[in-house]
């Protein structure tokens, strides 16, 4: 008798692009460690895209959620983007700066999050690179190493930020 195929994993996609446009459940944010207020904070990169366009309520929800851990996820609302929810990941340290661990902590914490919640797909910025202080080819090349050895059945887009990405307001 033959035993049936297992599953196999869904390799990681690499686009470029705006991650708000990507078809998927939900997104991650690569956010910092939830100490200091969001309303203290200068929107920029992912995060400014995300509060321009969703509006403020995830983050409202998200500072209520306190101090997060390096590393880990909170999962809040869409706002008014058209998915079923938000994933911010603590990418950085208080310092500013991702490292390789907290960039693989963030991507665990962010599929755990993404399945408990039933997620078929996910779109995830460069978590690092920017504001973290990290170069888009290494942060690249940790997140796809790392996605590739723990892929279910996911669809995950990595979303490495274009030229032409946020021209609209």
């Amino acid at each position: 008798m033959q035993q049936p195929d297992a599953p196999r994993p869904i390799a990681p996609r690499i686009v470029e692009g705006d991650l708000l446009d990507q078809p998927v459940d939900a997104i991650v944010n690569a956010w910092n460690r939830n100490i200091i207020p969001c309303w203290l904070l200068l929107p920029q990169g992912v995060s400014g895209a995300i509060k321009r366009r969703a509006g403020f309520a995830p983050f409202r929800e998200l500072g209520r959620a306190g101090p997060i851990p390096l590393g880990h996820a909170v999962v809040t609302g869409a706002g008014r983007l058209p998915f079923k929810a938000i994933i911010h990941v603590a990418g950085i340290n208080m310092l500013w700066r991702a490292s390789e661990r907290s960039i693989r902590d963030s991507i665990d914490h962010a599929l755990a999050a993404a399945t408990e919640r039933g997620f078929r797909s996910i779109a995830i910025p460069l978590i690092g690179a920017g504001s973290g202080g990290m170069s888009e080819p290494q942060v690249q090349s940790i997140m796809i190493d790392h996605l590739q050895r723990k892929l279910a059945d996911m669809k995950v887009i990595v979303v490495k930020f274009g030229a032409d990405a946020g021209a609209r307001p």
